[in-house]
Order: C-alpha cells, then sequence, then structure tokens
C-alpha cells in the first residue's frame, strides 16, 4: 500500500472564521465541500469541519486522513495486518474513502483520489 501523505482534522466551532487562518498558514484557498450535514474545508494538511455536535462527535474519533494510492489495496494490507474495516470502501466528493480500527484501537480514514467504478 502507498501512502502519500496525511491530513490533520481539527472540529471548529466556526468554520468561516477559522479558514482564513489556514489558509495563511498553509499559502492556499480551501476546499470547500458538504458531507452529511457537516461543513468542511480543506486546505493544505489540514481538513477544518464545523457542524451539528453530534456528527462532530462521530468525526472526533478518526485520528486523521491517510491519502493512499488505492483504497481498495489499503482495504486488502489493512485486513490482512489486522485492523478492523468499520465502514467502506465508499465514494465521497473527491475519490473513495474506508474507516479503519488498527489493533492497538487507533481509527483512521484512508482516502484516494479514484473516481468510483
Amino acid at each position: 500500500m502507498e501512502i502519500l501523505g496525511a491530513t490533520l482534522r481539527i472540529c471548529v466551532d466556526d468554520l468561516e472564521a477559522s479558514v482564513p487562518f489556514y489558509e495563511r498558514l498553509a499559502g492556499g484557498r480551501a476546499l470547500r465541500f458538504e458531507r452529511g450535514g457537516v461543513s468542511v474545508a480543506a486546505v493544505g494538511c489540514f481538513l477544518l469541519m464545523s457542524g451539528p455536535e453530534a456528527e462532530l462527535d462521530i468525526l472526533r474519533k478518526v485520528a486523521a486522513t491517510i491519502a493512499v494510492k488505492d483504497v481498495d489495496e489499503a482495504h486488502r494490507v489493512l485486513s490482512e495486518s489486522g485492523a478492523l474495516i468499520l465502514a467502506g470502501p465508499v465514494p465521497t466528493p473527491v475519490g473513495r474513502n474506508l474507516i479503519a480500527r488498527h489493533p492497538d484501537g487507533a481509527v483512521y480514514e484512508y482516502v484516494d483520489r479514484r473516481a468510483a467504478e
């Protein structure tokens, strides 16, 4: 499995107030989208999320987002290595993802940029 990078997940109270700081910090513009009632702004290595507290409580359980070349390959390697696949692979606005709990209990999201087939 080829890991391409990681994104830090940050839950914020006010997305509009937070985005300019992270855009300046990362030196780029935020890519914005909504998912399940949560407003998201991706900027550099930061993924800012704001929305209903019940949704954010779930999102806070995921330690980080890990970009991989192929989510299907990640699924296979994670499963063979003892991780528990909690969800996915499923399509997202920018590719596909899955959620996995590692044997040590840490939960991560794995994403690729491949279109759903």
